[in-house]
């Protein structure tokens, strides 16, 4: 018996109940995107037309996101290969370690810290404490920002002054620019590290590296060396209930940051969709016959949504789809399959942040007898069925869905 859990990082299904407290009442990422393909926006090829997502319909996506919002306009096929729903957030947050933890079983009932929307950001004690301790000559941003906009703005006063790029955003991160072979890598990871420390007072959820290369604006960009540094969850999840059992645990892509290693007994270094989809699918195709594999498809969120790209979102939408059959193809008797995501990032929503919204649930496999699971009142819901699935104990949140 194995699990197989793919998060598409922001792909939300429409405003939740509580958008409005967040500033996200009439966000839908995947409706907005549907809509916008529908009036013709052409993709990054120049093709234009519908968004493609035939796979994902076929699983229930289209009757998930026209029950979550009914103004939702999409293609529904007569017969659907999954169950399909859509979840809220019981959890307080939209932020990614929120909406992952939740799903395996454990909900946020706390408030993350956050840094000001001003400049300085940064409490005065907090870069002053970094400073020192990780004996750079000073930091750069001090502010909300977009990465890539800040890393262009200020790329070449970080090269010259060796000064780090320090910045947050609507999310409880603080996170830490600097250039691979200027500043260097370890060096950076080496200024997380402390960091990490420095912001557990004001109960920051992620310290986040982002390396970069090149050696001017328009030539600057992120590499794959990202690395989170999250706060651990603050109890067991499904993830160490399954691993204590001895049986394994594979986290793909950024999964393993967002648990801070918790629960996760293999790390599978992938980056982009397309890497993290071969790892997933060489696991299926060649892993072990009792495991829970947990992947997490981030360019949705850090290339496109974030970016605010509506092309790009709909492109890397139509490609993730496109690959459905491999891994339909490859389950083995006994697997479930599931697709949902950890919150939205609508790119027709103003500014750059996640917005609070709907999730879907498409769960599928061999024995997974299709039909609509309806709305769901927390993404625990996922981790309680992947319990069940797996014949562990009920977990203390959550409703199964087989």
């Amino acid at each position: 018996m194995r699990a197989i859990v793919g998060v598409l990082d922001s792909f939300g299904l429409g405003a939740a109940p509580d958008a409005e407290r967040f500033g996200d009442a009439g966000a839908n990422t995947f409706g907005h995107i549907a809509k916008a393909c529908a009036e013709g926006l052409p993709r990054k090829d120049g093709r234009t037309g519908p968004l493609d997502v035939p796979n994902m319909l076929a699983l229930g996506l289209g009757k998930a996101a026209v029950q979550a919002d009914d103004r939702v306009r999409v293609a529904e096929p007569c017969v659907v290969a999954g169950k399909y729903g859509f979840a809220a957030e019981m959890g307080r947050g939209k932020d990614t370690p929120s909406g992952h933890w939740e799903m395996m079983g454990l909900p946020v009932d706390y408030d993350w810290g956050f840094f000001p929307k001003t400049v300085p950001s940064f409490p005065a004690e907090l870069t002053a404490a970094f400073i020192a301790e990780t004996r750079v000559p000073g930091i750069l941003g001090d502010c909300h920002a977009s990465g890539t906009e800040i890393i262009e703005q200020l790329g070449m006063e970080h090269i010259r002054t060796g000064k780090p790029i320090v910045y947050t955003s609507a999310d409880s991160v603080y996170q830490i620019a600097a250039h691979e072979t200027h500043f260097g890598l370890e060096r950076l990871y080496e200024c997380c590290h402390i960091a990490r420390r420095l912001v557990d007072k004001y109960n920051i959820g992620r310290v986040i590296a982002r390396p970069f290369v090149g050696e001017k604006p328009g030539a600057f960009k992120r590499t794959g060396n990202r690395h989170d540094y999250a706060m651990p969850p603050h109890a067991p999840t499904l993830l160490d209930r399954y691993a204590a059992t001895g049986r394994l645990t594979f986290g793909i892509g950024k999964i393993s940051d967002i648990f801070a290693g918790k629960g996760i007994t293999e790390y599978v270094k992938a980056f982009t969709n397309d890497e993290v989809f071969d790892a997933m699918l060489d696991l299926v195709r060649n892993g072990p016959e009792e495991a829970i594999i947990f992947a997490n498809f981030v360019d949705f969120d850090t290339l496109y949504g974030h970016r605010r790209d509506i092309a790009g979102y709909a492109g890397a939408l139509e490609a993730f789809d496109r690959r459905i059959p491999e891994l339909r193809e490859s389950l083995r008797d006994g697997d479930l399959a599931i697709f949902s995501a950890d919150h939205g990032c609508d790119p027709t929503w103003p500014g750059t942040d996640h917005t609070r919204e709907y999730v879907p649930i498409l769960a599928f496999g061999p024995g997974v007898a299709p039909g609509p699971i309806g709305p769901r009142k927390t993404f625990a819901d996922i981790g309680q069925s992947v319990a069940q699935h797996l014949g562990l104990p009920p977990l203390p949140v959550g409703t199964s869905f087989l």
